[in-house]
């Protein structure tokens, strides 16, 4: 069943119907979307070990039996204990291994499904608000935007556009939820935190909307789970343009 939608122009008139990819009827599988999220993220880490000579460069033998001392190797000319896990500078007893498996498989046609019902999820008013997104009462998902909104080029006209579609109250969510992080990575170029806010998809770059708190712009075609359900979490606050759902309907 074929489903049409407003689409509106960068002064919020509607200027006529457009009808969506039947992707949008994709039914909820919040099941698949998490694990291929989890998939996702397991599948960006990159294989880590230990050099496997790590702690053994050592002179050290071991004394053996009959010298009334531990069989722990002791470096030549000396009393220190080296080459054994428990010695200072020694190799570690259970290393991580490069070879071990870091990733996980996941079914094409269960990554595909849980891909279109993530996109099927972005419509649903109920859901978007319950994972925290602030909109006008008056907006209809999904918001579909005329070509001319990828002409922009400033970020204030982005801005001028969300507050007449009645976006931006996400967009000050997300800036005012914006707070130092706890741990260790305060240190390590990720200090602040931003809560995730708008997700604009287009058909070709678009710069004009990258730098507002929480949001994020990613071309239909590179489109995937991880942009539609951040943490394995469907239903973000989503903007299509009309192309970019030309784009999706090839997909």
């Amino acid at each position: 069943m074929t489903m049409n939608v407003q689409k509106l122009n960068n002064d919020g008139e509607e200027t006529g119907e457009v009808a969506l990819p039947e992707v949008f009827g994709t039914p909820f599988r919040p099941d698949l979307i998490e694990r291929a999220f989890l998939a996702a993220q397991a599948n960006e880490k990159q294989p880590y070990g230990a050099d496997e000579f790590a702690g053994m460069r050592t002179s050290a033998e071991s004394p053996g039996s009959g010298q009334g001392i531990a069989h722990v190797p002791r470096i030549n000319n000396g009393n220190r204990a080296a080459r054994v896990p428990h010695a200072v500078g020694g190799r570690r007893a259970h290393p991580p291994k490069a070879e071990k498996k870091v990733g996980e498989d996941f079914n094409d046609k269960e990554r595909a499904l849980a891909f279109e019902s993530a996109v099927a999820a972005t419509t649903d008013e109920v859901r978007v608000r319950d994972r925290g997104h602030e909109f006008d009462e008056d907006v209809d998902l999904p918001v579909v935007l005329d070509a001319e909104f990828e002409e922009l080029v400033k970020t204030q006209e982005v801005v001028g556009v969300l507050e007449t579609v009645g976006l931006h109250d996400d967009i000050e969510r997300a800036d005012e939820g914006r707070g130092v992080r706890a741990g260790r990575g305060k240190t390590r170029g990720r200090k602040y935190k931003t809560p995730t806010s708008i997700l604009f998809v287009t058909s070709d770059e678009f710069r004009a909307a990258r730098n507002l708190a929480g949001a994020d712009v990613v071309t239909a075609d590179e489109l995937d789970v991880a942009d539609l359900a951040p943490g394995g979490d469907a239903g973000r606050l989503t903007v299509w343009t009309e192309p970019a759902l030309e784009v999706l309907d090839e997909r």
